[in-house]
């Protein structure tokens, strides 16, 4: 019998599959561009000028990707609110790096069954998510910090110091940021440690749980 359908799946499924990969290098683009923007002080104006253009062109591949899967989707308003992520993405670009994380969900996929158990996935996917949004999330604090009068991040090194104690939510307080754009993105680093921590303490939770729950099956009746 004859099977019209299409190979890779529906429509929007290929689709995303087809721009998971240029989406995760535009990703890295955006990351490398805008590290050169904020950290490359004596890099020349044409530099500069690309480096913008790099910005720019990976927003506008990530708006052309959202509208394309919102009209594959035939969900209109129903799209927005059931892919938050990718409207965050959209709109903020300290998450845009976090695509890279959907590549390594991806290329598993295509080679069949995901290698590692479930919970190993969430772990490695919150700590890729951990190191890209610092990473960002230092460079953007550190952009709106440097040079302020009263600041207390004066390097790059002081801005890496406070995303870490603030994504592991330990917070010294040694280095604050005084901006109120520094605070705001302070905000959205808390939650954002919060919710990896969150994660990463429930699915090792979890796993424990299980070892413990099978060696009592395991373990042979008393007599």
């Amino acid at each position: 019998m004859y099977d019209d359908s299409p190979p890779d799946g529906s429509p929007p499924d290929h689709w995303e599959r087809r721009a998971e990969v240029p989406l995760a290098v535009a990703s890295l683009v955006f990351l490398a561009a805008y590290a050169v923007l904020v950290l490359g002080r004596g890099v020349g104006s044409g530099w500069r000028d690309l480096c913008q253009a790099a910005l720019f062109a990976a927003w506008a591949l990530f708006a052309v990707d959202y509208a394309v899967r919102w009209r594959l989707s035939g969900q209109r308003l129903r799209f927005v609110r059931t892919h938050g992520l990718d409207t965050l993405v959209l709109l903020l670009p300290l998450l845009r790096p976090l695509r890279v994380v959907r590549l390594y969900e991806t290329v598993q996929h295509r080679h069949g069954r995901p290698r590692l158990a479930l919970h190993a996935r969430v772990i490695v996917y919150a700590g890729l998510s951990a190191v890209l949004l610092g990473f960002s999330g230092a460079l953007a604090v550190y952009q709106q910090e440097r040079g302020v009068p009263d600041a207390t991040m004066q390097t790059f090194g002081d801005a890496l110091w406070w995303t870490c104690s603030t994504l592991t939510t330990v917070g010294y307080g040694d280095i604050v940021p005084v901006t109120r754009l520094g605070r705001t993105i302070a905000v959205g680093m808390m939650a954002g440690g919060l919710a990896l921590l969150g994660a990463v303490t429930g699915s090792f939770s979890s796993w424990m749980l299980q070892v413990f729950s099978r060696e009592d099956d395991e373990r042979p009746p008393r007599s």
